[in-house]
């Protein structure tokens, strides 16, 4: 649940509340990792809104090994009707499966785009080891595969011989999508909110976003004194050497002001700046959904992104932004239409703001509900 784990992770919370807002009784259990704070352990506390239970995590922050946890499951997992796992190349989840078919309930697990080929690929060996070591057998005896979109099923099901899947997308919050624009803008805390028409990137800064060819791009076509005012927002986090490499290339090519690194961007902020963008950016490798984007489309501000990125068919169908290859001169040719045009720009992002419509946490919540009651219902 952390931000460090990025979109996947953090949509536990809004989805956890939108299904209660439908008559479910959740309980998030979960490790401590990444948590700010000391949160109470081992007993069911409020956290943000929800009734969560925190274990200590022992074995480092990937592994997530707690025995602690792995003794709760086993003792409680009986008195569920339905576990639902989020992630999959860990000990909790591995040990969350396995209390789940001991005590004869079903579960579904949401692999957050780590089973595909090209995620299969990195650190190879490591998931080979967690593969025979459980992870097939939690694959192979789950209720159901959660993908979170078509493209995602289709590759995992193909490459690992998986037959069972349920495509549900994220879904996204609108409240704040409804407020004035002053009330998002009034502090100012950013000069480039108002100051430039600008390109907001708004994810974990990794080499897989494709953002140092993006950043090339930018920087080549800004030399048409057309474009001259536009800025290149890369709000987020990501490894020191990766982010420090960005802003040395960014210096290297005389970028000045013309590229701004704010750090992450929560709350009121990452409000503001998506409210105030021109187009969101995710010229991703890969990207298994991509939450920003549908988060910007809600805003009714296009996006522009790569074919890899799995919603990239829902967007080319709506005309809610523009899709490039993760290129040079494919991005500065899509960048060129889209900053050029403010027009296009604002026929595009009302589209998107009516594809987002189906995305409402409410909705997806609804299928989610869907989900599970087939799951019960096959379970009798």
């Amino acid at each position: 649940m952390s931000r460090q784990s990025g979109g996947p992770s953090q949509a536990i919370l809004p989805m956890c509340r939108a299904l209660r807002d439908k008559g479910v009784d959740v309980l998030l259990a979960t490790t401590d990792s990444g948590i700010n704070g000391s949160p109470a352990l081992e007993r069911i506390t409020s956290y943000q809104g929800l009734p969560v239970i925190f274990f200590r995590k022992q074995l480092g922050a990937s592994f997530k090994y707690s025995r602690p946890f792995s003794l709760w499951l086993d003792k409680n997992v009986a008195s569920y009707d339905l576990l639902h796992i989020h992630a999959v190349f860990n000990h909790a989840c591995i040990a969350a499966a396995r209390a789940s078919r001991v005590n004869r309930v079903p579960y579904i697990v949401r692999p957050l785009g780590t089973l595909d080929p090209w995620s299969m690929r990195q650190k190879s060996l490591r998931k080979g080891v967690f593969w025979h070591a459980g992870i097939k057998r939690m694959l192979t005896k789950a209720a159901g595969i959660h993908y979170t979109a078509k493209g995602e099923q289709e590759t995992v099901e193909q490459s690992l011989k998986l037959n069972h899947g349920i495509v549900v997308p994220l879904g996204i919050e609108t409240r704040a999508t409804e407020r004035p624009k002053a009330e998002t803008d009034s502090s100012g805390q950013f000069g480039w909110l108002r100051e430039h028409p600008y390109i907001l990137v708004l994810s974990r800064l990794l080499p897989t976003k494709g953002l140092d060819i993006l950043l090339d791009a930018f920087l080549s076509l800004i030399k048409c004194k057309e474009f001259q005012s536009w800025r290149l927002v890369l709000a987020g986090e990501g490894p020191a050497g990766y982010v420090e490499s960005l802003k040395r290339r960014a210096s290297e090519l005389r970028a000045g002001d013309r590229v701004v690194f704010p750090g992450w961007l929560d709350g009121e902020k990452k409000e503001a700046a998506l409210m105030n963008a021109s187009l969101l950016a995710l010229p991703s490798h890969h990207e298994n959904f991509g939450l920003c984007v549908m988060e910007s489309l809600a805003y009714g501000v296009p996006v522009l992104i790569s074919p890899h990125v799995n919603l990239a068919p829902d967007v080319e169908i709506a005309g809610a932004g523009w899709v490039a290859a993760v290129r040079r001169d494919s991005l500065e040719a899509a960048l060129a239409e889209a900053l050029g045009s403010a027009r296009e720009r604002q026929k595009r992002g009302e589209a998107g703001r009516n594809l987002a419509l189906n995305f409402a946490w409410p909705v997806i919540a609804g299928r989610l509900c869907d989900a599970y009651r087939t799951v019960l219902a096959a379970k009798n």
